[in-house]
């Protein structure tokens, strides 16, 4: 009888390079919705009534919520108008500026082949929260009646 020859070790096969096209795929197809979506909200104007639906919120109890406006912000940045995007929705002009600059860092990670990954500690989601709902309450008073859309 022989001795059962040892196998050779087992290592997983190296990773087959991505191209540069299949990193910035995703990337580009997100800002090519986003760049639709301005683009429908830019033609189809959400101040004429009957084109999107109403807030519900704002339907049933007369308080705006911080998405309140966020249309015809979007709408006029779509037209260059920034100060009435800003009067519009404050916030949402400050979220479009914060999506800009992500969708650009993403875009240099993916460029090089690093994946873009995003870890907020818990502080930021609740900081977040705490800034939506002051923006909530603040615009839903008389002296923030400026953040009203």
């Amino acid at each position: 009888m022989s001795d059962p020859q040892p196998s050779p070790p087992v290592f997983p096969p190296a990773p087959v390079p991505v191209s540069r096209f299949r990193r910035l795929a995703t990337p580009v197809g997100v800002m090519a919705a986003v760049i639709g979506a301005f683009g429908y909200v830019g033609a189809v104007d959400p101040n004429q009534p009957g084109h999107y639906p109403v807030c519900p919120l704002l339907r049933f109890t007369g308080l705006y919520c911080p998405g309140c406006g966020g249309l015809r912000s979007a709408h006029a940045v779509a037209h260059g108008d920034i100060a009435a995007a800003l009067g519009s929705n404050a916030l949402a002009v400050v979220g479009y500026g914060i999506f800009a600059v992500l969708w650009v860092v993403w875009m240099a990670r993916a460029s090089r082949g690093r994946p873009m990954s995003i870890a907020a500690k818990p502080v930021v989601w609740w900081g977040t929260g705490a800034v939506l709902l002051i923006f909530s309450i603040v615009r839903n008073l008389p002296f923030g009646s400026a953040l009203a859309p």
